[in-house]
């Protein structure tokens, strides 16, 4: 997955980092965490990144929620009155962790 671009080419807006899925290519967290991509894989291969890295073959992929936690944000539901069923129309917003 290639990291979205953001204004500025920095970081992650909150909106892109709600919008990641599950799982993450590295670059992607480097990216969210403002760190470089050499710096990062150095981390990644000695066991320090900041959050669990799992290593997939040759490839490393960083848990979004994780990522999340340590940014001080969580995903959480958000139930709207638009659904005319009774059941749960569910969203995604993005609040941070006290």
């Amino acid at each position: 997955m290639a990291a979205p671009s953001s204004p500025g080419g920095r970081g992650l807006t909150g909106e892109e980092l709600l919008a990641l899925p599950a799982v993450i290519d590295l670059d992607t967290a480097n990216k969210a965490l403002m760190i470089g991509r050499s710096t990062g894989y150095g981390l990644a291969k000695q066991g320090e990144y900041p959050v669990r890295v799992l290593r997939l073959g040759n490839a490393y992929r960083v848990p979004t929620a994780e990522l999340l936690k340590l940014l001080g944000l969580e995903r959480r539901q958000v139930v709207g009155p638009d659904d005319a069923t009774g059941g749960r129309a569910e969203g995604h917003a993005l609040a941070a962790c006290q």
